[in-house]
């Protein structure tokens, strides 16, 4: 136990190096995991042997944060720094339906049409509107925009059709 400052004792924390190595990486990850590499910062510190208060003071955050942190690594070592899953309910749609919808949105085409829309995919695989949206969101699908653009085969209007705004009879002079 190493005694602090003022308060309770807390439970110094002794890295090898590859720990030391892994914490130091998941600092850099600012841009991807800022609470992550937070987190790494304070572990760092606490090897360091400094008190909760002090790495608080320094990384601008409360002693009781601190502590959680502390309490988390030595209960689960790294892995107790990443994120654990969110409450909410659980997922109602399976792998496999899921896969089902991405595999039909890029492999195949609705009859009668260039690409799927939400309201077709549901009706056909018994799902709702929203949950092929957010699926097609998650996936970063987007079967109506298409990489090529295809010229229209109907006859080209004249430059007189360009600005057309009336009937298609002949001028009359």
């Amino acid at each position: 136990m190493l005694f602090g400052m003022r308060g309770r004792p807390t439970k110094r924390i002794k890295l090898d190096a590859a720990q030391i190595a892994e914490l130091e990486h998941l600092t850099r990850l600012k841009r991807r995991s800022r609470d992550v590499a937070f987190r790494a910062q304070i572990i760092l510190r606490c090897h360091q042997g400094l008190h909760d208060s002090e790495i608080a003071r320094e990384l601008v955050t409360t002693n009781y944060t601190v502590g959680v942190w502390r309490k988390r690594f030595l209960a689960r070592g790294i892995e107790g720094l990443l994120d654990e899953p969110r409450v909410g309910a659980p997922r109602r749609i399976g792998d496999d339906r899921i896969e089902e919808v991405v595999t039909k949105t890029l492999e195949s085409t609705p009859e009668g049409a260039t690409h799927w829309s939400t309201r077709q995919m549901a009706r056909k695989l018994h799902l709702s509107q929203s949950s092929i949206s957010r699926i097609w969101r998650a996936f970063g699908l987007k079967p109506h925009r298409s990489e090529t653009f295809v010229l229209s085969k109907a006859p080209a209007i004249g430059r007189e059709g360009a600005g057309y705004r009336g009937t298609l009879s002949e001028p009359s002079s």
